[in-house]
């Protein structure tokens, strides 16, 4: 197995405009996903020729090249990431970063639907935990919202998981009328397992097939109705990313809350992400990217991705610019959140 080039330990870190320092990378590995859910993607989706994705390689160099500038943690994501071919050998590739100690984690976000298959694998490569998206407890609602998913396939990958040693976190998407009224019962199925329980506000990324004015329902809204069944109590637990989290007195569990919408995350965002073609984010919610790709691609050394990459955070904004209403139907950035990455 031939990897990139070790990491230099001299190499500056990565500073945003506003002092942020980027330690957080979240890579696609690709755009294509075994589900339909409706408020991610239309149902007759047209992803990308397989000739614009960067190779296995090519990641594992673009994620090398972002531990050596003070990445701390990379998120594996899609899409579904565990559908691309031969993904295993990009975790294998990255674990030497957590052996060598340039990286403090290497983890994914998951539908579910391979974990029965690489759960093993996956802790095999230094995968401490997965987040599974998973918005109901009910097989006929699953299959709803997910439209081609298949229910005991994800509960099954789940308790592979769990067998492997990985802890779980479940990101559950709010949903107005669809999923409202299961959240003291998925309270209840992720704690009684030992999993953190995620709750995230719908984002306007993408056309999908509805308005999403329909589906949004503020984190707000479901934190008052939990607070007339549970005690939630306030903690400093993070976890890297965006979440602010509360432990249920009786459950001992933790609930995070993603508010996109009603509460941005910016000021502390220590964040950017890679898209399956080497699109540098800057932040989800604005259009501004670099193409990673060219640089990447024009020379063997990573001297022009450094410029690219460094030119890049130099652009990252102060924040996003969400908005959800009647009047604004249309997505705040057109791009499906699968090719930027869950």
């Amino acid at each position: 197995m031939t990897f990139s080039a070790p990491i230099q330990a001299d190499a500056p870190p990565l500073i945003d405009p506003y002092g942020r320092h980027v330690s957080y990378l979240r890579v696609s590995v690709t755009d294509r996903c075994d589900f339909r859910c409706f408020y991610c993607m239309a149902e007759n989706m047209t992803f990308l020729p397989r000739k614009d994705l960067l190779t296995l390689e090519e990641l594992d160099r673009l994620c090398t090249a972002f531990v050596a500038r003070g990445v701390r943690k990379l998120r594996i994501t899609g899409g579904e990431p565990l559908v691309r071919k031969n993904i295993m050998w990009l975790f294998e590739a990255l674990s030497r970063h957590l052996k060598s100690g340039a990286l403090d984690e290497l983890t994914l976000t998951t539908n579910g639907s391979q974990l029965n298959r690489f759960s093993r694998q996956l802790a095999d490569c230094g995968v401490k935990r997965v987040n599974v998206s998973l918005d109901t407890l009910s097989p006929e609602k699953f299959r709803e919202i997910t439209r081609w998913g298949d229910y005991d396939k994800v509960m099954a990958g789940i308790e592979a998981a769990r067998d492997a040693g990985l802890r779980v976190k479940i990101n559950a998407v709010a949903l107005k009328d669809i999923n409202e009224h299961e959240y003291d019962g998925m309270i209840r199925w992720a704690h009684g397992r030992g999993m953190d329980l995620t709750f995230i506000e719908a984002m306007p990324m993408g056309d999908i097939d509805g308005d999403r004015s329909d589906q949004y329902l503020p984190l707000s809204v479901v934190r008052s109705r939990l607070m007339d069944a549970w005690t939630l109590e306030d903690i400093p637990y993070k976890s890297g990313g965006p979440a602010t989290y509360v432990k249920v007195r009786e459950t001992g569990g933790r609930i995070g809350f993603i508010t996109p919408m009603t509460h941005n995350f910016c000021e502390s965002c220590n964040r950017v992400r890679v898209t399956c073609t080497g699109t540098l984010y800057m932040c989800l919610g604005q259009d501004d990217a670099a193409d990673l790709r060219a640089p990447l691609r024009a020379a063997e050394s990573d001297g022009l991705l450094g410029q690219a990459i460094d030119e890049a955070i130099s652009r990252k904004p102060k924040g996003h610019d969400f908005i959800i209403d009647r009047s604004t139907s249309r997505p705040a950035v057109s791009r499906h959140m699968s090719v930027t990455g869950g």
